[in-house]
C-alpha cells in the first residue's frame, strides 16, 4: 500500500554534514527522514520557494525535457530501504503508457515539487526503517549496557 507523503522540511544534520529530507505522512502521523547532499537539498530548498533561477538547474532541465517530449510525471515513489539507502520511482506517462525510472529520492521529490507531482512512500519502508534502527542499536549494544541482572 502507498502512503502519501509531503515535504515537511529540510534540516542540516553537524554531525554527518549532511541534510535531512523530512517528509510527512499527508493523513496521519508517519514521518519519513532520509539524509540527502547539499546539492539536491538546495534544488529542493528552491523548489519549495518557488525561486527562479536565470538558467535551468538540473531537476529544472529534467522538468523542461519532459515538457517538451509531453511526457507527464504522475508520482514518485519510496520504494525500498536497503543497507540505509532508499530507492525511489519516478512514474511517467506519455499518453499511452506507464513507464518508471529508477532514482534517488532526493531527486524524484526534487522533480516532484517542481511538476506538483504526489509523493509516495511504501508502506513497508515504516517497517524496515524501525528494523534497520533495532539492528543497528543491536550491533553498537556493549555488554555493560546489560547492567547488573541479579
Amino acid at each position: 500500500m502507498l502512503i502519501e507523503m509531503k515535504v515537511e522540511g529540510l534540516l542540516f544534520d553537524p554531525r554527518s554534514g549532511m541534510y535531512i529530507l523530512l517528509l510527512q505522512q499527508v493523513d496521519g502521523e508517519e514521518t519519513l527522514p532520509i539524509w540527502i547532499g547539499k546539492p539536491e537539498a538546495d534544488s529542493i530548498a528552491l523548489a519549495l520557494g518557488k525561486v527562479l533561477t536565470p538558467r535551468p538547474l538540473t531537476h529544472d532541465l529534467i522538468k523542461n525535457i519532459l515538457d517538451e517530449l509531453e511526457v507527464r510525471i504522475t508520482k514518485v515513489v519510496i520504494t525500498d530501504l536497503i543497507d540505509n539507502t532508499y530507492y525511489a520511482l519516478i512514474y511517467t506517462h506519455d499518453g499511452i503508457r506507464e513507464k518508471t525510472i529508477d532514482s534517488r529520492p532526493s531527486d524524484a521529490v526534487a522533480i516532484a515539487l517542481r511538476v506538483q507531482a504526489p509523493i509516495f512512500v511504501e508502506e513497508g519502508i515504516f517497517e524496515l526503517r524501525k528494523a534497520d534502527e533495532l539492528e543497528e542499536w543491536l550491533k553498537n549494544l556493549k555488554p555493560e549496557d546489560f547492567g547488573n541482572i541479579m
